[in-house]
């Protein structure tokens, strides 16, 4: 068991009162990590301490703040290692996903290094005479951070990184049920010679977690939220920000469909759909939870999906011998068996499925319809819905019935036809020929409807953490009507 401490100011410090709260294996149910529990006078030191540090990171010029995001992308690389097992020991993660998230949250802290050379403004034409207008971004504040669990590296990079970029001071609340892959992440990065107070994070009790964020929301040094979890909480950080007029930028949950067409590859929709619905137990905002088939594809593709289901078994992941692990908690699994069998009662065919407490192997139901809880509940779990379309027009119309909208995917041999498909689905990504599971760091990466608004990811990303600025200079005098 290992034992955290909140990060303020560049100082490693205990909580007030030195309190704590463990986290639990999900497989054996063994602390395996003791971590500070924030107060709210601890949340208020950490904000305070990005303000601070706010007017001299700001004025930094872009080569300074380019080395240190690159330093941090190498840091974080040099603890893969550490970063893995404690994937591992908290949340029940396999080595290939979470070596997966090193390698794209190093992408990230790259990618981030390149913007800060394009951090841009523009000249405006001004009706009035000797006027030059221009339009400005500078760095916004202090921002807090809130990334979740189930792919902790990857979001909790991406929640930092541009902002820092940016010119910002960050204030990162980490997830309850993995405080140490992002304490790790959080030392990667300050030890890449950040300033005191430029970075900051805390740690919480999971019964303090609403409190401590509605005072980070509330104080009035922070100027930008960015949080990415479940709908029913970016809701309530939503709702938070509206009250206080903070700009948020929500990442929240999916519902992902895969229409499959007539003409579609089989064994590539197929394999996309293994990879989509199951990677990381299907734990991913994007995992395709839905597979909706037109005409014929149905038949063909559940003959064929069936045997990749059925190669997908879970396994504990600190043995490394199976191609999934665990669900994140036993209640998480329990829900899964629910939906399932809420299915099977109302005439869903269950391809596949089993395992025992937090160890699921993959389950795929056929003739999944809307009576059924899954049709529209995100499962979270590795567990897709074939659901049968009689038409193009249909299988649309079902892609769009869910109140989600982040990713989507079309398979199709006629990639305009499948290209057409495509701009009919209500979500913030798609992708033909591929699948929902699919992430860049240069991407506009984000999602509409109860999936959030926002875009993380490359240039869109200094959108969300710049103050837009209208600035004019005056040349000549100017005369007034009164």
């Amino acid at each position: 068991m290992q034992s955290l401490d909140l990060y303020i100011n560049g100082q490693h410090l205990p909580a007030e009162d030195g309190r704590m709260f463990t986290r639990e294996n999900p497989v054996s149910g063994e602390i395996v990590t003791q971590a500070a529990a924030a107060s709210m006078d601890d949340a208020t030191r950490a904000v305070d301490a990005a303000a601070k540090a706010f007017p001299e990171w700001s004025a930094t010029g872009p080569g300074e703040r380019r080395a240190k995001l690159l330093a941090a992308a190498e840091n974080l690389k040099a603890r893969g290692p550490n970063i893995v097992q404690a994937m591992k020991d908290e949340i029940g993660a396999t080595e290939p996903w979470a070596q997966f998230n090193v390698k794209l949250a190093a992408d990230m802290l790259i990618e981030a290094a390149a913007l800060t050379t394009q951090i841009k403004g523009e000249v405006i034409p001004s009706n009035r005479p000797g006027t030059t207008a221009l339009a400005l971004r500078q760095p916004a504040g202090v921002v807090l951070a809130m990334a979740p669990w189930n792919a902790p590296v990857i979001l909790g990079v991406r929640s930092i990184a541009t902002p820092l970029a940016c010119g910002n001071t960050v204030v990162m609340k980490s997830s309850e049920l993995c405080p140490r892959v992002h304490a790790l992440i959080i030392e990667a990065v300050a030890e890449a010679g950040f300033p005191d107070g430029v970075l900051n994070a805390i740690s919480n009790d999971p019964k303090d977690a609403a409190t401590i964020v509605e005072a980070l929301i509330a104080n009035p040094a922070v100027r930008r939220v960015n949080f990415t979890g479940s709908t029913r909480v970016g809701k309530i950080v939503g709702e938070l920000s509206g009250r206080y007029l903070k700009p948020a930028l929500l990442e929240l949950g999916g519902k992902a469909p895969m229409i499959i067409l007539e003409d579609a590859d089989m064994d590539a929709a197929v394999a996309a759909a293994g990879f989509g619905a199951y990677m990381n137990q299907g734990q991913i905002c994007m995992s395709t939870e839905r597979i909706i088939t037109v005409g014929s594809a149905g038949e063909a593709f559940a003959k064929a999906f069936k045997a990749k289901v059925e190669s997908l078994v879970a396994g504990d992941p600190r043995e490394g011998q199976a191609p999934l692990g665990s669900l994140v908690s036993q209640a998480a699994a329990d829900r899964v068996r629910t939906l399932i069998q809420d299915a099977v009662d109302r005439g869903a065919a269950l391809i596949a499925g089993g395992g025992s407490g937090t160890i699921l192997n993959a389950a795929a139901l056929d003739h999944v319809t809307s009576e059924m809880r899954i049709y529209s509940e995100e499962s979270f779990g590795p567990v897709a819905a074939i659901i049968r379309a009689g038409s193009v027009d249909e299988a649309v119309r079902i892609a769009n019935e869910s109140e989600f909208g982040l990713s989507a995917a079309v398979f199709g041999q006629d990639t305009m036809k499948a290209l057409a498909v495509a701009k009919r689905i209500e979500s913030g990504i798609c992708h033909i020929n591929g699948p929902t599971v699919h992430d860049e760091a240069q991407m506009p990466f984000g999602g509409i409807k109860a999936s959030g608004y926002g875009r993380f990811g490359g240039l869109w990303g200094i959108e969300e953490f710049t103050e837009l600025r209208w600035i004019t200079l005056q040349d000549g005098a100017l005369h007034y009507p009164i």
